[in-house]
């Protein structure tokens, strides 16, 4: 056993040889800040896209970054995620996507973790998709909200909804870049090749300077056959786009749910957030390279 976690120590899960990830360089100096923008995008739910953005967003705030998460999934899952109750919010990013009634900034909230801060979102958002198809520029709405916040913030994360709808398609076209969290699971793979056809259809008509940052392989299970094998199928098939980070299974997140705050301050010493601060350290150093 000691000899099996030796050889992933050197080779790492996917199979390919595990970097050093250095420590990160400091932020930029705040004069000087335009936050790198990145959408968490699959259209399958529960493969893991609130988790990622809740941790890799307090994990990159642990490298001294400045990080605003956005909610952008009518169920609220990451605001509830972090505290928030969003049957109780006067202003959501709803808002701020139909009205120039409030500025994002009045529209933002602190959460527990200095240094994270959220634009929550609540069922209202559903009517939002159908309410923009008659808007002029309707893939352009979130962008126009976002840019008004770039200089505040070092990263924007958004959590997009499950589904490749208008609100996904305004995601992707507001990013800079596009994470694909996916289960390691056979059937999750089978939309991966629709995810990356919109990804296409978007850098084409919309936003030709979008990049895909990685995909992230999740709730993975390393004792079962099927999950080393899904693994193994998807770095064969993307190669270096899979990032060396695979986040496992643990009972912890859905712990952290419950305690509505990230897993780096709920369990700092636990597998899950020695993974997102690898992550944040893969993730620096790939937008760094850019």
């Amino acid at each position: 056993m000691a000899d099996q976690s030796l050889f992933e120590e050197v080779i790492g899960p996917t199979g390919r040889p595990l970097p050093d990830f250095p420590e990160p360089a400091p932020p930029r100096d705040v004069s000087d800040r335009r936050a790198a923008i990145v959408a968490m995008c699959n259209q399958k739910g529960g493969v893991g896209k609130t988790t990622t953005t809740i941790n890799l967003g307090a994990a990159l705030v642990e490298t001294g970054r400045k990080v605003l998460l956005v909610d952008f999934d009518p169920q609220g899952s990451l605001s509830v995620g972090l505290g928030l109750n969003p049957h109780t919010l006067d202003k959501s990013i709803y808002n701020l996507l139909l009205s120039r009634e409030f500025t994002p900034q009045e529209v933002v909230h602190e959460t527990s973790t200095p240094g994270l801060d959220i634009l929550p979102s609540n069922i209202d958002l559903s009517a939002a998709e159908v309410q923009l198809v008659s808007e002029v520029a309707r893939e352009q709405t979130l962008h126009r909200v976002l840019t008004q916040l770039r200089s505040d913030y070092d990263f924007i994360l958004i959590d997009c909804a499950p589904s490749l709808g208008l609100l996904t398609i305004n995601a992707l076209t507001a990013s800079d870049y596009v994470i694909m969290p996916l289960e390691l699971e056979f059937f999750a793979l089978r939309g991966i090749a629709l995810l990356t056809d919109t990804i296409a259809k978007v850098q084409d008509r919309l936003n030709p300077d979008l990049e895909v940052l990685g995909l992230l392989g999740t709730m993975y299970d390393a004792r079962t056959l099927h999950g080393r094998e899904v693994l193994e199928r998807v770095v064969q098939a993307f190669d270096e786009q899979v990032f060396h980070t695979v986040i496992r299974r643990t009972v912890r997140f859905p712990e952290t749910t419950v305690a509505g705050e990230p897993i780096t301050t709920y369990a700092p010493n636990s597998p899950g957030s020695t993974s997102y601060r690898q992550l944040a350290r893969e993730v620096l150093l790939r937008v760094q390279h850019d």
